[in-house]
């Protein structure tokens, strides 16, 4: 199929990898701060006995940024025998390290330890777990919660399950035949949303739309058939995943308004609603409204986009369709496509007729 070509170039121009342009400078940045870090635990008298990237890194589903930022999510793992009564202590070390390295605005948040670094586009998220072993339960971690002046109602070392979050991300044993090629096809599907997620959504709100959140939608909802084919067609299979996704009660309406909130349940420890709103210092489930209502919309859009591009014969205007919801990093075949007033014609013919972007209601 010509357009699984423009899907896999697509892929390449946005997967991030160790060996990305760039990423190699963020690296050695993190490798020297993760000492720091190291020798800082060591004489906190808690030294770290595990480190791990958590996030897209971990499962392979990084994707380029827009703006050429890099994100690093980091694990420290603390000996539960050795570890502070107080969460917020090894959270605290952290933070001076960063600040010592010209991290600007390195802030302690309940869940992690969040930093930019002042001459490269990099940030960085710490967490910190607590490890704590038994030979017939197996691990179990903990992670720290808690702000810089939080009291002891609102921090604590909170059981967590971030290894075995990311092997479920991983794991391909369901998938049947081809289990590896099926699971590169998963990893695929998330960059693709991811991108899309970039693309169209406003920066406040495209931040509240976790990656997390996706992958785990997409984790769920991605049931690849038996046969093989389907690992060379990317569109039917992204088609697919986003009706069910639409169709699986992620988004939910509340009573006696037009209004949508979206949930989406972590597979492990803590279980908790990844969308989770907070307000007036409680929480209600779910996502904002205008998250909510805004995924919607643009999902249905997408939806839309992707059945004219599967029903549509020519590739040029298959490419053009796609583009429209993925970016310029979509291509369109140069050289059926020099004309600029053509290809804005094709485009112009698809535009749809939902709300306008960055509002509630936007598509």
């Amino acid at each position: 199929m010509a357009i699984q070509a423009h899907f896999n170039t697509f892929n390449k121009k946005i997967y991030l990898t160790n060996q990305s342009k760039g990423y190699k400078e963020a690296k050695a940045k993190d490798e020297g701060i993760l000492s720091a870090i190291k020798e800082a635990f060591r004489e906190a008298g808690y030294p770290v006995i595990d480190t791990f990237f958590q996030g897209s890194f971990a499962v392979y589903t990084a994707i380029n940024s827009l703006d050429d930022d890099f994100d690093i999510d980091r694990a420290l793992v603390i000996d539960a025998s050795q570890a502070p009564e107080d969460p917020v202590a090894p959270k605290k070390v952290v933070k001076k390290v960063l600040e010592d390295r010209n991290f600007k605005e390195s802030k302690i948040k309940k869940p992690c330890i969040t930093a930019d670094y002042q001459s490269l586009n990099l940030h960085i998220d710490y967490t910190v777990y607590r490890l704590d072993t038994c030979p017939w339960l197996g691990d179990s971690y903990e992670l720290a919660v808690g702000k810089e002046g939080s009291d002891n109602n609102n921090k604590e070392w909170s059981p967590s399950d971030p290894k075995g979050l990311i092997g479920w991300i991983d794991d391909a044993d369901r998938y049947g035949n081809k289990p590896l090629e099926k699971r590169k096809q998963f990893r695929r599907l998330v960059r693709y949303m991811k991108r899309w997620r970039d693309e169209n959504f406003s920066p406040e709100v495209k931040k509240k739309l976790f990656s997390i959140g996706l992958t785990v939608m997409i984790k769920e909802v991605y049931s690849p058939g038996y046969f093989s084919e389907e690992l060379e067609d990317d569109l039917m299979v992204l088609k697919k995943v986003v009706d069910d996704i639409l169709n699986a009660g992620y988004l939910e309406k509340d009573f006696w308004t037009d209004n949508y909130r979206l949930s989406v349940r972590l597979p492990k420890k803590p279980e908790r609603d990844i969308f989770q709103h907070k307000v007036d210092g409680g929480s209600s489930p779910g996502s904002d409204y205008n998250l909510g209502n805004q995924f919607r919309n643009k999902l249905l859009r997408l939806q839309d986009k992707l059945q004219k591009a599967l029903e549509e014969e020519s590739e040029v205007k298959q490419c053009t369709l796609l583009n429209s919801v993925f970016g310029d990093d979509f291509p369109i075949p140069e050289e059926k496509a020099s004309n600029a007033a053509k290809v804005a014609a094709v485009s112009t013919a698809y535009l749809p007729v939902a709300g306008a972007s960055g509002t509630s209601q936007g598509a």
